[in-house]
């Protein structure tokens, strides 16, 4: 029993900084790898789930590096689940990343304390070339525009096409109409369309030229 319990508290095999490296560097490409399916895998684009991305491939090597650190180190284990659970109950995140660094954070203290100095000698300028370099990449990509419902009344003497067709040309990148009632006890239509903003943090310049326009009698926009 007692040798049991002294084997669980010694460090595991001693491991190469060269292995360590190939190790790390071999979990990063697999995480690419992971996060090139999961983007194939669905429909949004690259800009729209890149956070995500960068997680995945972050997340990967950190886990790499957690194992190597913990070993065959039963308590070490133990020690580690305890302090992530502290994190994940204490620790308010508002982005995927945030959730990676904090393991980071963790990881990297957990192998300073444990004596890995090589792990982190090795492990942490390989995450952060590669978080440095995705964001990077991430820059240069921009989430695609998202449809936002446009409703719009006018009176039912006025005809649609030609009274808003100017406007929407000037703010808007596409538009399609999605559902058409009567109001009012019919003296008025209801007009719902599916647009995409030319400026999306700039709304209300739409909203003003719409009701600019003889026959709009009110003008709504609202998420999807």
């Amino acid at each position: 029993m007692l040798e049991w319990i002294n084997k669980a508290a010694t460090s595991g095999a001693d491991i190469t900084m060269g292995v360590i490296g190939l190790r790390l560097a071999g979990a990063a490409l697999l995480g690419l790898l992971v996060a090139a399916v999961y983007l194939g895998s669905q429909r949004r684009a690259a800009g729209d789930v890149f956070p995500f991305l960068m997680t995945l491939v972050l997340l990967a090597i950190l886990v790499a590096m957690t194992t190597l650190v913990i070993g065959d180190n039963v308590a070490r284990a133990f020690g580690l689940v305890g302090a992530l659970s502290i994190v994940r109950f204490r620790t308010v995140v508002d982005d995927t990343r945030d959730t990676s660094f904090v393991i980071f954070a963790v990881v990297v203290g957990m192998a300073i304390g444990a004596g890995y100095l090589d792990v982190c000698i090795v492990g942490v300028p390989i995450v952060a070339v590669v978080a440095l370099s995705m964001n990077a990449v991430g820059r240069g990509l921009r989430p695609t525009l998202r449809e936002v419902l446009l409703e719009v009344r006018i009176g039912s003497g006025f005809d649609p096409d030609p009274l808003l067709t100017e406007v929407f040309r000037r703010y808007l990148t596409s538009y399609r109409l999605t559902v058409a009632t009567t109001a009012r006890q019919g003296v008025a239509l209801d007009l719902h369309y599916a647009v995409k903003l030319t400026q999306p943090d700039a709304p209300l310049t739409l909203l003003k030229e719409l009701m600019r326009l003889e026959g709009v009698q009110n003008v709504e926009l609202k998420a999807p």
